[in-house]
């Protein structure tokens, strides 16, 4: 039942239970919090978690009434660095920076050994050809109104590789 349905007696007195209820609320011991900070991770988690609950209902009540102890076990369960929130082991960066570097230097390794038994570059992939290309789609008058073959033309048409070093292809190169 809604307490705004019940009589004002009834609610004064579930009030009171509430109050017997935190009022039973005891401190918790020193030992019990003392260095929390060291032995919060070795603890069970079963543990962990009564000495979480022990500290909520605690937190409950009026501030005032805690423990210096329980403030500062409060606090650091709460926000401490351990969990999620822990510190990094000491050396962590410079692990993953050289294991990073590893994988960089094994995959140039393997970059270079494909590129040394691939065939070579296809005889069409140099300037000269490429720009016997072009004089081609002049020629034919390919893309009157935009491309190689219009007026005034100054792009590049299909020249996109540097110079090739020796002769100018030919036609049965392969």
């Amino acid at each position: 039942m809604h307490p705004s349905h019940l009589p004002a007696a009834t609610c004064i007195a579930q009030g009171r239970q509430q109050q017997k209820r935190h009022a039973g609320i005891h401190a918790i011991s020193n030992p019990t919090l003392a260095d929390i900070e060291k032995r919060w991770e070795a603890m069970p988690p079963q543990e962990q978690a009564n000495l979480w609950m022990a500290l909520r209902d605690r937190m409950k009540t009026d501030w005032h009434d805690m423990t210096w102890q329980e403030k500062k076990a409060s606090y650091w369960i709460a926000f401490g660095p351990h969990g999620p929130r822990a510190l990094d082991p000491p050396g962590e960066g410079k692990r993953i920076f050289w294991s990073v570097m590893a994988v960089a230097a094994l995959s140039a390794v393997v970059l270079a050994i494909i590129r040394l038994f691939a065939r070579p570059p296809p005889k069409t992939m140099n300037e000269q050809y490429q720009k016997m290309s072009n004089e081609y789609l002049k020629a034919q008058k390919t893309e009157p109104i935009t491309g190689v073959s219009s007026e005034g033309y100054v792009g590049k048409g299909m020249v996109q590789s540097k110079p090739r070093r020796g002769p100018p292809p030919s036609d049965d190169e392969e």
